[in-house]
């Protein structure tokens, strides 16, 4: 099943990357900001319940493709562009197996725990 689902986030990927050759933005601004959605990690600064927030915030597919239909709909090139960021970074994470993550601790995931338990 791991493998499956795995499959599903290497074609959400490839979506998001084909996506992105719509766009009127070059590969290197891609590359750029492939990780800022890894800045929510530092809500984990202040404490677990924030830190899973901040990161879930920002890698929620649901978020994700919401930006990037409002860019469509309002014409707003950047909001597509952060709306495509999200969703191709939320499903390379997910390929690798970094899940959301619930408030008790940043190794607990919805997709399971990660690293040694």
């Amino acid at each position: 099943m791991k493998n499956i689902l795995k499959l599903e986030e290497l074609a959400m990927l490839s979506l998001a990357l084909y996506l992105f050759t719509l766009t009127e933005f070059s590969w290197w601004i891609f590359a750029l900001f492939f990780f800022a959605p890894d800045l929510g990690m530092l809500g984990y600064l202040v404490n677990t319940k924030t830190g899973a927030f901040t990161y879930n915030i920002l890698h929620h597919k649901g978020i994700a493709i919401s930006l990037y239909l409002t860019g469509i709909f309002l014409s707003v090139p950047i909001l597509m562009f952060t709306g495509i960021i999200m969703f191709a970074h939320s499903s390379f994470d997910r390929i690798l197996g970094y899940g959301l993550k619930y408030s008790d601790n940043f190794k607990n995931t919805h997709l399971g725990v990660i690293g040694r338990t």
